[in-house]
């Protein structure tokens, strides 16, 4: 198989295969012959193995899938994997009938020009998709020809974090088709010894999963093997598709003898500490909750439930107060209440008066709930050796008062000036996540997405149980003098039960006899200091069993944790700190070969000089929403042709239809008045409808009396969901029901809904999407204003259609059906760069011109070119009926 088939490619992030074939003419003779079980459209994914090795904490892992071609033709062939939103990349190989093609990371810029010139020339570039609440996805795609094997292989690696007293491995198992040869292996060594170890699957029965699974551990090591025979992975008896679909969670944690444990490889050194049997600090809970209209319903109702619960778990020394913000703020008390039975009581009937009222004022609330802890510690107010803690949780963004996010954070950063940590909490998917984050990480709290699903009060309940048992403040780890360099963040607010503090670091000299570690914090009752010395010929002793598992592992645990922690300072960061920031990410990013959001992964042909891939940035929870794509530079790799159609109007308006079986595209204009209205899209089983107005250039255009024409307004409606959206070059107006909400084009925002996603991208374009099935993108083309001709107007592009139905119709719907032509007598015209031809389509025999039109999803200034077969005369011969069966007299 030629390597210059493929297009170009780009990488990023992954979980198991999936076959997609490739069309066969209808001229082409089929052979039946008998295939061996599993192969699905000519495909036989006969071995996937995961291998993964963890060792203190620090897990290696490694996703092999092989996978041979069976049919006569070439086929698709796409290997996707999920992987923890926390794990970096380490490599990517593929193997193609034994030549391998190597992955190597670059940085961003290096990739983005590469991204660049692959569009210019047409080529394809695959996308990441954060595919869930703790996974991302990774996606590469290959034509494989007849005979042919190929294997993929990733690594990637993550440090696990202690989670309510325990670390969990999470492994995406989705193969979607049975495998010969499917097995899951993983190998635990922990110096502390291992205390717990358990697996669990969500995909199959207890009785399945005990005879498929293996778990044991003794001492420092455990092990965890999962090997499904072909029987077991079936759905049912006779069936031949996979019930492997799911999460294989790893849970396990470690012996806690002693609170700290010092480790020191090759000069490297971790620090982990986590002391048990403390007494719990008492603490003084501010709740800032948004109780705007757009919280009206589920959202608000599901708060009410978490906050009652965790009115139950507070404790009778801890300390509370509820500030409501809308337009206003109220507040529950003017100053913080014991948590008393009969304060308990008082405040469970205050949260279940709790109603939505108008808009979003974040920043009063967060300023009065500041005040009042403040005042609180200043006034003696609440036990001396307590803490204070601010939880704020919004499903929008501040529009009324103070709304410049920039503004707000700056004002709260000095109003709480280190005195206590701040917890955002942003419900759904309407908020600005990043300035949440942001916020949260400059006052040495962190945020967390609340998503929108039926178990939102479990959420919000689990979250606090996170930080509902205080154990110690002030956390500093101290190491001797002159004695270390390059430390990772070694002072911490607040330890909370169930979790860990992790440090590590570099040695100055590597032949130390000894080393000491201290860690000082405040206890609830007393100031505690615990030491811990270790011999250094006795720990490289002892850390001799971490061959078990894998190399340098201390030192690449130091430069995962150092590279996490300058990103996270560089959210906050500007001027010169943030290009220094940047600039030591990235080179430890290079150095270790990690895929961060500073660099990408490159695949190349070995022998050929240029570089046949490009990408980057590693999506981040700031990203819109689960399954949404990331773009234009997402890590990805792709090495086809795209196989999905999509359809789009721009321009004159240019009716484009991409037709993968034919590696083609068609193309028509419609030629109407200004004022008319024309059917796009309509599907009466889904109730979607798309339908645009059309503008022409202002009077006294010296193109006034041609139909110089294009599309100046949008209506999208789904009558199922008693939504609408209208939108214009000047703004976009959503109906939910009667209530109406209108947006600008300057705006960045997203909004969200059961089942609708509605993102703006300032001043360049909008993706609607209606769960994970249909994706429409409005494209904003914006001329200068005072302009004496032309007027702005809007592009429409169909970018995902999976779940429209088979009545689907409309001048793009009816394409959404495959359509057959051919193309024949090519010749040339009156014009030499545009041959002509006869295409057959629909037993009818149309004269048409090559030419090409622009696809300005990417880029609205510039656009790229789409080669087409355009058809004359209104689309006349390739719709069905005439231009003019569809007009409609207005936009719903």
């Amino acid at each position: 198989m030629a390597f210059a088939r493929w297009p170009h490619l780009l990488l990023a992030l992954l979980s198991c295969l999936v076959v997609s074939g490739i069309p066969r003419s209808p001229s082409w003779p089929l052979v039946k012959r008998s295939l061996p079980e599993g192969v699905v459209n000519g495909i036989e994914i006969y071995s996937t193995k995961i291998s993964s090795k963890v060792t203190s904490r620090f897990a290696h892992n490694v996703v092999t899938t092989r996978a041979v071609n069976r049919a006569d033709t070439a086929k698709e062939v796409s290997f996707d994997v999920e992987l923890p939103k926390t794990a970096f990349i380490t490599n990517f190989t593929l193997t193609i009938d034994g030549v391998t093609y190597p992955g190597n990371i670059k940085e961003k810029e290096v990739a983005k020009k590469q991204y660049e010139k692959a569009v210019s020339q047409g080529k394809t570039a695959g996308l990441v998709k954060a595919s869930g609440r703790k996974l991302e996805k990774f996606t590469v795609s290959v034509n494989v020809a007849a005979g042919s094997k190929v294997t993929f292989e990733l690594t990637y690696e993550e440090l696990l974090k202690r989670h309510k007293g325990k670390y969990e491995m999470y492994l995406k198992i989705k193969p979607k088709q049975l495998v010969r040869h499917f097995e899951i292996h993983a190998d635990i060594f922990e110096p502390q010894g291992i205390s717990m170890l358990d697996a669990k699957a969500s995909f199959i029965t207890n009785d399945l999963l005990a005879s498929a699974l293996t778990k044991s551990f003794s001492g420092k090591k455990g092990h965890v093997s999962f090997k499904p025979s072909l029987d077991q992975q079936r759905s049912c008896p006779n069936c031949t598709d996979s019930l492997l679909d799911g999460d294989l969670t790893i849970s396990y944690d470690v012996n806690r003898e002693s609170p700290a444990n010092l480790q020191i490889v090759n000069g490297y050194f971790v620090h982990f500490f986590a002391p048990k049997d403390l007494p719990v600090v008492p603490k003084n809970v501010v709740f800032v909750i948004d109780v705007s209209g757009s919280m009206l319903g589920r959202k608000l109702s599901q708060t009410k439930d978490a906050l009652l619960r965790i009115l139950e778990d507070m404790k009778p020394e801890d300390y509370l107060n509820f500030i409501l913000f809308s337009t206003d703020v109220t507040t529950w008390k003017d100053k913080l209440i014991q948590a008393t039975p009969e304060n308990i009581q008082e405040a469970k009937e205050f949260v279940k008066s709790i109603r939505a009222l108008m808009l979003t004022n974040i920043h009063d609330g967060m300023m009065t709930g500041i005040n009042m802890l403040k005042k609180a510690q200043e006034e003696n107010l609440v036990p001396q050796r307590s803490t204070s803690v601010l939880i704020m949780l919004t499903d929008g963004d501040a529009n009324v008062g103070v709304s410049n996010p920039e503004e707000i954070q700056e004002k709260v950063r000095k109003a709480i000036g280190g005195k206590f940590p701040l917890y955002n909490l942003g419900f759904g998917y309407s908020m600005n996540y990043n300035f949440l984050e942001n916020m949260a990480l400059e006052n040495n709290g962190f945020a967390r997405r609340i998503y929108e699903d039926s178990d939102a009060d479990l959420q919000l309940q689990g979250f606090y149980e996170e930080i509902a048992n205080p154990l110690l403040t002030d956390v500093e780890m101290e190491y001797p003098t002159n004695a270390i360099m390059d430390l990772t963040k070694n002072t911490y607010q607040h330890f909370y039960d169930g979790s860990e503090i992790v440090v590590a670091g570099q040695l100055v000299d590597k032949d130390l006899s000894h080393f000491k570690a201290d860690v000082k914090g405040h206890g609830a009752v007393n100031d505690l200091t615990f030491t811990e010395e270790v011999d250094m010929k006795e720990m490289e002793k002892a850390l001799k069993e971490q061959d078990y598992i894998f190399g340098d592992y201390i030192e690449r645990l130091w430069a995962y944790l150092t590279i996490e922690q300058l990103l996270d300072k560089r959210k906050n960061a500007h001027g010169e700190e943030k290009e220094n920031l940047t600039a030591q990410a990235l080179d430890l990013s290079l150095k270790y070969h990690f895929v961060t959001p500073l660099t990408s992964m490159v695949v190349t042909k070995p022998e050929d000089n240029e570089d046949q891939t490009s990408i980057a940035d590693k999506p981040g929870e700031g990203a819109c929403c689960p399954d949404s794509t990331f773009s234009p530079f997402a890590s990805t790799v792709s090495y086809h042709r795209p196989q999905t159609p999509y359809y789009y109007v721009d321009g004159d308006p240019h009716f484009i239809i991409q037709v993968p079986e034919k590696d083609d595209a068609l193309c028509f204009n419609i030629d109407e008045d200004p004022g008319t209205v024309l059917r796009l899209i309509q599907d009466p089983v889904t109730g979607l409808t798309v339908n645009g107005q059309i503008i022409g250039d202002k009077t006294g255009s010296p193109h006034s009396n041609t139909t110089k024409t294009y599309f100046g307004k949008l209506g999208i409606a789904n009558a199922h969901m008693d939504s609408r959206i209208e939108v214009t070059p000047e703004k976009i107006t959503l109906w939910n029901g009667a209530v109406r909400s209108t947006f600008s084009w300057l705006d960045t925002v997203t909004i969200s809904q059961d089942g609708l996603s509605v993102t703006i991208n300032r001043k360049k374009n909008m993706v609607i999407s209606f769960g994970d099935g249909v994706t429409f993108v409005v494209v904003l083309h914006q001329v200068w204003k005072k302009h004496p001709f032309h007027q702005d107007y809007l592009g429409f592009y169909v970018v995902n259609s999976r779940q429209m139905s088979a009545q689907t119709h409309g001048l793009l719907g009816q394409f959404f059906h495959p359509i057959d032509f051919k193309v024949s007598d090519i010749h040339l015209g009156s014009d030499p760069t545009k041959p002509q031809a006869t295409m057959t389509v629909k037993n009818q025999q149309l004269k048409v011109t090559r030419g090409s039109q622009k696809d300005y999803r990417k880029d609205v200034s510039v656009g790229t070119k789409v080669a087409c077969w355009f058809v004359h005369n209104n689309g006349q011969g390739l719709i069905d009926g005439v231009h003019s069966d569809y007009i409609v007299p207005d936009l719903f």
